[in-house]
């Protein structure tokens, strides 16, 4: 049977606009422009960024270029088949990313490249396609980019590529200006393994604004106190996933400034769950997909997950290559392997609370239950109070036990854990009580003719716990 059908081409003035609001930021957006500087065998990634004169963007690498007929065939949109196998390192997949990228930021991109002594530039200008109606690629004349920022360095390399944007169009100057430590942050964050030359393969170099970029390594890797789990194979139709738990150090074992670090910008309620992998670039991180309620006593828990480049259709990842989600066959692993890393991740705190509940020491602080639920109570067997308690008038005992019972009613939990979680080191209870308070307390004491009983049980407490030469005859 014949089909009758008649090509209705897209209004392209409305489509691009529409292309524009894919939804990049502008750190991922870069992030995906350098993914093709990788996939390009690139060591050196030069970034420049100003606000003025004008907004420009500039990246320059030295990878292996690319041929006039390559460059157009690049800047064509979906230039790749998705469904195609690719090198192993080849970082990308709709051949969208150079695009989207660029127009989500910029209404005018240009790439010039070098190979084989050759120099080829090409050029979308969103303003001109436009007016035009019509997907129309520019070959601007070379001239008008010799005072580009980066052009001179491109002449001197034997092969590389060049990709600017301008007519940047979504910021005030102060808020582009304010994009470049967000920036630096987030390429040392998803390109760590690659600065760090991790996996056999040559260290990557990446500078913005001639200041070179950090990785930072969100599992604190070589901290003594940082607990790493075997790494776990699964195979799900065939397609290997390794995964590795991460338990970070407790704030204890740390600096302020190291503790400050590995919290990051997110904080560690945030930044607690998986991080993604897909070809040692990191797509997603600090989330559990719903497998999981982000908590405090969790926060220290960071699952690495690493698949190669074929599985994009197994997690569902977007053309940003910033959201992922997996299928329900791998859910079903991801969330007996989130129970064994919580239970290891939450000792660092469950083993402190349990000091509380240990009965060889005569503690302060009790867990009382009362109706089912239980409550922090100050111990009423505590030697210290029984010696204060015993020679008080009715009244006074009246007005001590309610304030006591006031005490525990109105205990901050909630700002003691939004403290600790915020600035854990800056919280010292050790602080409130000397030693030359306890030694005083301690003559005190010792002045009123205690029997050895008592001093047995003095030295129970959490006070004088260690400190048997308090009580000494002199």
């Amino acid at each position: 049977m014949k089909i009758e059908a008649e090509e209705i081409p897209p209004n392209v003035s409305n489509f691009v606009k529409s292309l524009r609001d894919v939804g990049y930021t502008f750190e991922i957006a870069v992030a995906d422009i350098l993914d093709n500087c990788i996939s390009a065998n690139a060591s050196n990634i030069s970034i420049y960024t100003a606000p003025i004169p004008q907004h420009i963007f500039c990246m320059l690498d030295d990878g292996s270029g690319m041929s006039e007929y390559e460059l157009v065939e690049a800047m064509r949109l979906a230039t790749q088949n998705p469904e195609e196998e690719r090198d192993s390192k080849d970082l990308g997949r709709f051949g969208l990313g150079l695009k989207t990228a660029s127009f989500s930021q910029c209404k005018k991109l240009t790439v010039i490249t070098s190979k084989d002594k050759s120099i080829s530039l090409r050029q979308w200008d969103l303003d001109y396609i436009a007016i035009e109606n019509k997907w129309m690629l520019i070959k601007p004349p070379l001239d008008d980019f010799k005072d580009i920022p980066l052009f001179q360095e491109l002449q001197a390399l034997e092969h590389g590529t060049l990709v600017v944007w301008q007519k940047i169009d979504r910021y005030t100057e102060e808020g582009f200006s304010s994009l470049i430590d967000k920036l630096r942050s987030h390429l040392s964050l998803v390109f760590h393994r690659f600065l760090e030359g991790e996996n056999n393969f040559s260290r990557l170099k990446v500078k913005i604004n001639n200041n070179p970029v950090k990785a930072f390594n969100p599992f604190n890797q070589n901290h003594a106190a940082t607990l790493k789990k075997p790494d776990e194979k699964i195979n799900i139709y065939k397609f290997p996933i390794n995964i590795t738990p991460f338990i970070l150090p407790h704030h204890s074992k740390m600096s302020q400034q190291e503790w400050d670090k590995y919290a990051t910008e997110e904080g560690y309620i945030k930044s607690q769950g998986f991080y993604l992998y897909r070809a040692n670039r990191l797509l997603i991180h600090g989330t559990w997909w719903g497998l999981h309620k982000a908590s405090d006593a969790h926060k220290l828990v960071r699952i690495r997950i690493d698949i190669p480049n074929n599985q994009d259709e197994l997690w569902g990842i977007d053309i940003k290559k910033s959201k992922a989600s997996p299928l329900p066959e791998i859910k079903k692993d991801l969330r007996r392997i989130i129970g064994e890393a919580t239970i290891l991740g939450s000792r660092p705190y469950t083993g402190r609370a349990r000091k509380i509940k240990d009965k060889s020491i005569i503690r302060f602080w009790n867990l009382v239950p009362k109706n089912e639920i239980m409550h922090f109570g100050i111990n009423r067997n505590h030697p210290i109070y029984k010696q204060l308690s015993k020679n008080l008038s009715e009244t006074e005992s009246y007005l001590l036990e309610t304030y006591l019972k006031s005490l525990e009613a109105y205990l901050p939990i909630e700002s003691i854990q939004a403290e600790l979680q915020k600035n854990p080191h800056d919280i010292n209870q050790d602080n409130a009580l000397t030693l030359e308070e306890i030694n005083d307390l301690a003559d005190k004491l010792r002045n009123t003719g205690l029997d050895s009983e008592y001093i047995d049980r003095l030295l129970k407490t959490e006070l004088f716990k260690d400190r048997k030469e308090l009580f000494e005859n002199e």
